[in-house]
């Protein structure tokens, strides 16, 4: 299951990170970080889903 969570998150970073913390503060981090650059939102999603 991660791994499809990895892949959700390389094409659509908020929504890996919604799938794995729902709507919390690291959700809403990464939109910010999405909007801001396309890399760091993947960045902070992958981290998120292999942190837990």
């Amino acid at each position: 299951m991660d791994f499809i969570r990895i892949v959700i998150a390389i094409l659509l970073p908020p929504v890996g990170v919604f799938l794995q913390v729902g709507f919390g503060g690291a959700f809403w981090l990464n939109i910010l970080l999405t909007l801001c650059g396309y890399i760091p939102g993947i960045v902070h999603a992958v981290w998120v889903i292999a942190r837990r």
